[in-house]
């Protein structure tokens, strides 16, 4: 379907428009630190680059549901491009 060159060229878009948009966002949010909320570190979970790839492929496939793309598709044909399994994952749960 996408050769790992097209991969990788739009991860690369999707990486820098990510990047650019979270700068505005944190330039524009509304400050909160005053307020004490609790703080979750998930260190194994796909950057959001790589969320918006798999959505970009997912998109582009001729695939209806998007946890079977990923199970069929990403996770046979692109295990080296990624480095989280399905589990992982919270958007496509």
């Amino acid at each position: 379907m996408f050769t790992e060159d097209k991969v990788t060229e739009i991860y690369c878009l999707a990486d820098d428009f990510c990047k650019y948009f979270d700068s505005i966002v944190e330039k524009y949010a509304i400050d909160t630190t005053n307020t004490i909320k609790r703080k979750y570190h998930r260190d194994n979970r796909l950057s959001s680059a790589e969320v918006m790839l798999i959505v970009i492929m997912f998109h582009a496939s001729g695939f209806r549901c998007l946890k079977h793309f990923y199970l069929e598709y990403v996770s046979v044909h692109c295990k080296n491009l990624f480095l989280y399994s399905y589990n992982s994952l919270c958007v496509i749960s």
